[in-house]
């Protein structure tokens, strides 16, 4: 393992094990959902300066759609406050054509065949209190902390580059579920900020069902769009996805 994303890990851990720590009376709810994600844009560019070339990656890997998941542990810590752990994993492999030459990570990949990997993993812990709490409509406001694990990889013939980004991302979260009729709900959430080389945002609507006292089926959309500008990287990307889910929620 890389040596500089062991404290971020750790820091996640510590957040996970001190939520579920203080959540021991109180059911756990299991939220797990299948994606179809579809690109928007994939801008590159490293290292950020003259020697390196913003190139598309989506070009290079088409557009999709790319299958991935998204699992979500949460509970209460009391009345009013709740904890959120999130898996959310991400990546889209392809082969694509460049027609000039693309200078990455101290390569030179030259007009022709270039393979793409890209990988946009994260791992997050959230804190949030209800807002609103009635019967017909809940609001939850918090704070998400959020790691990233990206990666970029390209590969021509015998020359192969690689560019891994992982940190550490502070965010604003913000849900809310709203009954339309019996056994019907309306749900969104968010986790955003704005500010300094770059920005991030992951938003979602779905419908859920009930299916039994404590199954419910969802169906929705989420769009993820965000990336940073810095001395050291340039890289922006938006993928728009489909989803379907089940929830376990005890009653």
């Amino acid at each position: 393992m890389d040596k500089h994303k062991i404290p971020a890990l750790c820091a996640l851990a510590w957040v996970m094990a001190a939520a579920c720590s203080v959540s021991t009376a109180t059911a756990l709810e299991f939220d797990l959902e299948g994606l179809a994600a579809w690109q928007g844009r994939n801008v590159v560019q490293s290292p950020n300066d003259a020697s390196g070339t913003r190139f598309s990656l989506e070009s290079l890997t088409d557009s999709g759609p790319a299958w991935s998941g998204r699992l979500q542990l949460s509970g209460a810590i009391n009345d009013r406050h709740e904890w959120r752990v999130l898996v959310a994993p991400l990546s889209v492999s392809g082969t694509g054509v460049t027609a000039t030459p693309i200078r990455f990570e101290g390569a030179v990949f030259v007009p022709g065949t270039v393979a793409a990997d890209y990988r946009f993993d994260s791992w997050r812990a959230t804190w949030r209190w209800r807002w609103i709490d009635r019967e017909d409509l809940k609001v939850k406001v918090g704070a998400t902390a959020k790691i990233r694990d990206a990666s970029v990889r390209l590969r021509q013939g015998g020359v192969s580059a690689r560019k891994d980004n992982t940190g550490f991302v502070p965010l604003l979260h913000g849900a809310f579920e709203r009954r339309l009729a019996p056994g019907w709900a309306l749900e969104g959430d968010i986790d955003a900020l704005a500010g300094g080389p770059g920005y991030a945002v992951d938003v979602g609507m779905r419908v859920s069902r009930d299916l039994s006292r404590d199954w419910q089926a969802t169906a929705g959309a989420r769009w993820l769009d965000g990336g940073a500008d810095n001395d050291e990287v340039y890289a922006f990307a938006s993928f728009t996805s489909v989803t379907l889910g089940v929830r376990w929620r005890p009653r």
